[in-house]
């Protein structure tokens, strides 16, 4: 059985000797990861502490690398208190902003090509090939 984190417990850890994030309601401790964060220290520290850093976790769109990582750094799970709601893994407003990039990466082929295959389409019955 893991360790149930409190409030508390979380709130106290938010320094760089004693760093843990709670993600999708799990705590992690974090400290030794800092200096090796791609993307700076000051990214974790800013979501550490009596926060839920759900979903600047998941808006970022870390890799199955990084979080295969996270089973190493587990503490436990996080007690949810008045003061301190788990926000859910994947919202809506995730799902929505995902289906835009996935149509916005298929536009980035079909656009260019297609006006490939017209450009091609107008030489050849104009007779200029």
């Amino acid at each position: 059985m893991s360790k149930v984190v409190t409030y508390e417990e979380l709130k106290e850890h938010n320094t760089k000797d004693q760093l843990w994030v709670l993600i999708s309601g799990q705590v992690y401790d974090v400290t030794k990861w800092l200096d090796e964060h791609p993307g700076g220290d000051e990214v974790i520290l800013a979501e550490a502490g009596a926060r839920d850093a759900t979903e600047a976790f998941e808006d970022v769109g870390h890799s199955d690398e990084a979080r295969a990582l996270l089973p190493g750094m587990l503490v436990g799970t996080f007690e949810e208190t008045e003061k301190l709601k788990i926000k859910p893994a994947a919202s809506a407003a995730a799902t929505k902003v995902s289906n835009a990039v996935e149509t916005g990466s298929n536009l980035m082929y079909v656009v260019p090509l297609s006006c490939l295959g017209a450009y091609f389409a107008w030489r050849y019955y104009t007779g200029t090939v």
